[in-house]
């Protein structure tokens, strides 16, 4: 799979909330609520923009001094806020609490990959 130029969005702020994480972030001078968690039925994730017709896309956390947390989620439409449902991502944000400042979304480069 190839991935165009990922979104960045800049993550303000992350606060733990009992089970999950609940935020800010900043997108073209807009803010967002943005709120990570486990995955119930399956890893997803939600934007309050449109991003086309993806189906799964690489969403990642990153930080200064190199670190950096990714999973794979299908993307499934509009919401209020940011939306991240993943075991893995929120488990490592648990660990690493406030040292991420990006989330990067990678959307799959459909027109140069041939399957």
């Amino acid at each position: 799979m190839k991935y165009l130029t990922p979104l960045k969005i800049k993550i303000k702020k992350l606060d733990i909330n009992e089970s999950y994480f609940f935020g800010k972030v900043e997108f073209e001078e807009n803010e967002y609520k943005i709120n990570i968690q486990g995955e119930w039925k399956e890893k997803l994730l939600k934007l309050p923009f449109k991003l086309g017709n993806e189906k799964k896309v690489l969403v990642r956390l990153t930080g200064p001094n190199d670190i950096v947390v990714e999973d794979y989620l299908m993307y499934r439409g509009i919401s209020e806020w940011v939306e991240i449902d993943s075991q893995y991502i929120l488990h490592f944000v648990a660990d690493h609490q406030d040292k991420f400042d990006t989330l990067e979304i990678y959307l799959e480069d459909n027109l140069n990959s041939i399957d």
